[in-house]
């Protein structure tokens, strides 16, 4: 039995600020400390190959992880968390609108049913370079894609829900082959003494 590690990348300065995150917001230096203590937890994990999202925020969190496993990374675009078009670089606190209602189509962006087919294509490059590691699979995303793949491709234990909100760095743990099913969702135990400040302070993407 072989494992995929899926992986939320680590708290950026967007999140901080609670803004909607534009494609470049990077790391910020409690990101890295989260990303750092997540690749430390890692480390004898046994990962042969990590396949990021290729924007900043993931490809930054996934290269602490190839520093310490020496584990190839590949980008896929796929990967990448909801476009919420004309609406990055917006404060939530400035929205008079809820960017993640079912209906919502934000301007030149995602519908949810558009992420959700792109989403589904990344599951199947995921599976498809599953099934030629040996050893685990490390997938860094974002929360969203996360949520979508949680909600609509794995199983979880009996008395789990997916979870809304997927907090920085967390690791779900799924074993393949198919049925996928989480044997550890959304686990934060390597921050927990990181430092004083509430997670719920971070935005959702």
């Amino acid at each position: 039995m072989s494992r995929l590690l899926l992986i939320r990348h680590g708290e950026t300065v967007g999140n901080a600020a609670r803004i909607v995150q534009r494609p470049d917001s990077p790391l910020s230096p409690r990101g890295a400390a989260q990303a750092e203590r997540l690749a430390r937890r890692l480390a004898g994990e046994g990962i042969a190959r990590i396949v990021s999202s290729d924007l900043a925020r993931a490809a930054a969190t996934a290269e602490h992880l190839r520093r310490v496993t020496n584990a190839p990374v590949a980008f896929e675009p796929l990967l990448q968390e909801r476009n919420f078009g004309d609406l990055r670089g917006t404060p939530y606190a400035e929205l008079r609108l809820d960017p993640f209602a079912p209906d919502y189509a934000p301007p030149n962006g995602e519908t949810w049913p558009l992420f959700h087919a792109r989403v589904d294509q990344a599951w199947a490059r995921v599976q498809e370079l599953a099934a030629a590691t040996s050893g685990s699979l490390a997938v860094v995303t974002h929360g969203l894609v996360c949520r979508s793949l949680a909600a609509r491709h794995l199983i979880l234990a009996d008395g789990e829900a997916v979870p809304e909100r997927w907090e920085n760095t967390s690791l779900t743990i799924v074993d393949w082959p198919a049925p996928w099913r989480v044997r550890l969702l959304n686990c934060v135990a390597h921050l927990e003494d990181l430092d004083a400040a509430s997670r719920a302070d971070s935005g959702a993407v």
